[in-house]
């Protein structure tokens, strides 16, 4: 392939990480890449709760393109994503558009409200840097708010969230850590505060371990959240949120609805035209869309099946990170044009929640579960090994996590 155009849409982890190995392995005189992003810095998804609940500055999380990615070898493109014509090998962006050769699709998740009435207009989502600023400082105005009202309105000391999924569990930690700290500053008795957890299914972390849901339901309720299980969202309106449990609604008054119960892939991959499986493309075992040999699919855009259980792979960093190992090699495959394309294979090494700065659950190395402080010390050496490996010691540095109760 001569000078192919490789074009990545996206600087999430599995997109990011692509750039990064493809400066190194391709020779620039042979190739050009460009990265596309919404914003000029890459941030961590993983990180997002604990800027959401206050308990860690945004600008921990997020890192600029600039110090990862070599602008004289990747050309850095900040624009936003309108659609994709595969057909056409062309990419329609908001301010122009671009021609590839070769396209990577890492345009991350989007919330999925499934229809539930006022929920996309009322609710808060843990989506990015800028969600996350607007929940940490909604939740300090409404503390503010309680004490400046004449009437003590409860509902601004109610916080609501909906999904007892991995993000809502770790949002949830981080707010048992950050309301004691809010209480003081804006003289609030944390006995009125609550916290409560809406959740689907009769355990919060379905898909964990029962021993681990179990465990870490009983280290948040002994700081102050309540879980009501085995129950349905029906309505969020600005001021309240009604719920059904055991077929009879009931109703909370909260300002505060923070939605954490689900995502999907970026809509438009259904939009242009890509054989999609709720709006994921089912890729190959090389990671390339079906019907195009130009297009590989990375992250939450990517539906890979586990052969073994017949059921798809968690979108997680941890597997993005790894599918770009993959990615990388294919493109490179490609541009010097042989067939020597590679199969993803997963090494699932586990997984570890966080449930605030002091406490953690972790099934990893196959099935071997991690209580507590061994768990907490896990979490931060699976953060800071990801900085490592994307920007080297520098990065780890400048952002990583060395405080054990940090």
């Amino acid at each position: 392939m001569e000078k192919p155009d490789i074009v990545i849409l996206g600087a999430g982890y599995g997109g990011i990480m692509t750039a990064v190995k493809l400066q190194k392995m391709l020779n620039m005189n042979k190739s050009t890449i460009t990265l596309v992003n919404k914003y000029d810095y890459h941030y961590q998804t993983t990180w997002l709760h604990e800027n959401a609940a206050g308990t860690l500055h945004h600008d921990r999380t997020r890192i600029p393109i600039k110090d990862v990615v070599n602008t004289a070898k990747v050309n850095f493109v900040t624009d936003i994503v309108v659609s994709i014509k595969p057909d056409k090998r062309k990419v329609k962006l908001q301010n122009g558009e671009l021609y590839y050769d070769i396209l990577v699709i890492g345009l991350g998740f989007e919330t999925a409200t499934f229809g539930i009435p006022g929920l996309k207009d009322n609710a808060f989502m843990i989506e990015n840097i800028n969600s996350a600023r607007l929940i940490r400082d909604h939740l300090e105005y409404n503390f503010a708010m309680y004490q400046y009202e004449d009437g003590k309105n409860q509902g601004r000391l109610n916080i609501v969230v909906g999904g007892g999924g991995f993000t809502g569990v770790e949002f949830l930690g981080e707010l048992a850590n950050r309301i004691p700290e809010l209480c003081k500053e804006y003289d609030v008795n944390k006995s009125i505060v609550r916290i409560i957890n809406i959740e689907v299914e009769s355990t919060v972390l379905p898909g964990f371990d029962p021993q681990l849901s179990e465990y870490a339901m009983s280290s948040l309720e002994s700081r102050g959240v309540e879980f009501i299980t085995g129950a349905t969202l029906k309505e969020c309106k600005h001021d309240r949120i009604i719920f059904e449990k055991d077929g009879k609604e009931s109703t909370i008054p909260t300002y505060t609805m923070v939605w954490a119960a689900g995502v999907r892939a970026n809509a438009i991959l259904e939009e242009s035209g890509f054989e999609h499986h709720q709006g994921k493309i089912e890729v190959r075992p090389d990671m390339r869309a079906p019907d195009y040999d130009d297009v590989f699919a990375i992250g939450d855009c990517a539906l890979i099946m586990d052969r073994k259980t017949n059921t798809p792979y968690p979108p997680t960093a941890q597997i993005a990170v790894q599918q770009a190992e993959t990615v990388a090699h294919n493109i490179k495959a490609l541009v010097k044009g042989t067939d020597d394309l590679d199969e993803f294979q997963p090494d699932l090494l586990g997984t570890v929640a966080s449930l605030g700065n002091s406490d953690a659950i972790g099934d990893v190395f196959n099935n071997r579960k991690l209580f507590g402080l061994k768990a907490v010390i896990l979490k931060k050496i699976i953060d800071n090994r990801y900085l490592l490996k994307l920007g080297g010691l520098g990065l780890l540095m400048r952002k990583g996590k060395f405080n054990i109760f940090y």
